[in-house]
């Protein structure tokens, strides 16, 4: 394994557990050059999901891509990198479990709000404001609206 730090090829394994219900293995190893220690995930590879965007051309699904636009959308919020990536977790062991191998860009936005609205409510209107394109301020106040009805039915 290539460090990060040092690019060296040679390392060793210091701990080794299991993650996500034992569909990933988490290494925490130390690069025998420069000391300096990392953490690498090891996954079972799988048939990849294809995501159909809008404008219908295809691409692999980025977990990557993912988990970087819900973090846009937590910035400055109190949602910890663990309940985010316990997210996109969710997100994609749905997507894999589903029976689609193309799935469109839609139904991840969807997902990633549902996500989204259970860890903060600001998080999820400001995913929600760029992944719907909100044309003027009525359809923002219509999702706000929304918000609004359903956390008084709880």
């Amino acid at each position: 394994m290539k460090c990060p730090f040092c690019s060296c090829e040679d390392s060793k394994v210091i701990d080794s557990r299991p993650t996500d219900e034992g569909e990933r293995i988490r290494r925490r190893r130390e690069c025998n050059s420069c000391g300096k220690r990392f953490t690498t995930y090891e996954v079972i590879e799988s048939v990849p999901v294809i995501v159909v965007k809008k404008d219908h051309s295809r691409e692999v699904f980025d977990r990557d891509k993912l988990f970087r636009g819900m973090l846009r959308a937590c910035e400055k919020r109190p949602v910890s990198l663990e309940q985010l990536e316990t997210a996109v977790n969710r997100i994609e062991a749905q997507l894999q479990n589903g029976l689609e191998r193309e799935v469109s860009s839609e139904s991840i936005g969807e997902l990633a709000m549902e996500q989204l609205r259970t860890l903060d409510e600001v998080a999820y209107v400001r995913f929600a404001s760029v992944y719907r394109q909100f044309k003027d301020i009525n359809t923002f106040m219509d999702e706000l609206a929304k918000i609004l009805r359903d956390s008084e039915k709880k």
